[in-house]
């Protein structure tokens, strides 16, 4: 195997490893590179799982921190249809000194879409979260999250909500 093809392979595997939803709790992870050490690399490489954790984390802010309220951390839709598509606001303050910075909104599952305030909320001002749900793939009560990273202690902040989905 040429050094060009061999990079290319390594560089994939890393790369596969970076992007992964599934996360290992193995100490480290064996790749097998190549058989010949005539190429002047080492037959196994080790990947610390940690890399990939580290590189998988939402960026933290590095504004200084503050403190937030919120109108409401859980809502319920009631009962919808199966295939509505729903969206609640879900209005943030600012309650601290600084300005708040909302870097981040990740939902539990792709059935859930956020949009949030991008620009930072001065003290005092609300911003807003906005979580679109799609009832298409689901039946019943269901119960979905987000979590919202900023430059509070307690981050990520969790929000929910509930949903009854009748067919």
């Amino acid at each position: 195997m040429n050094k060009k093809a061999l990079s290319i392979f390594v560089l994939s595997i890393i790369g596969m490893g970076l992007v992964s939803c599934k996360k290992e709790n193995k100490a480290q992870e064996q790749v097998i590179l190549s058989d010949h050490p005539k190429d002047g690399i080492d037959s196994v490489a080790h990947i610390s799982p940690s890399v990939s954790e580290e590189v998988a984390m939402p960026a933290q802010s590095q504004e200084p921190s503050t403190t937030i309220a919120l109108s409401e951390s859980n809502f319920d839709f009631g009962k919808i249809k199966k295939g509505d598509k729903v969206e609640h606001v879900y209005e943030v303050t600012n309650t601290g000194k600084n300005p708040l910075v909302i870097s981040e909104v990740k939902p539990g599952c792709g059935c859930t879409a956020p949009d949030f305030t991008k620009e930072p909320i001065m003290p005092g001002k609300k911003g807003k979260i906005t979580l679109h749900f799609d009832s298409t793939n689901f039946e019943g009560n269901v119960q979905k999250y987000a979590d919202v990273f900023a430059n509070v202690e307690e981050a990520p902040v969790q929000l929910t909500f509930t949903a009854n989905i009748q067919p």
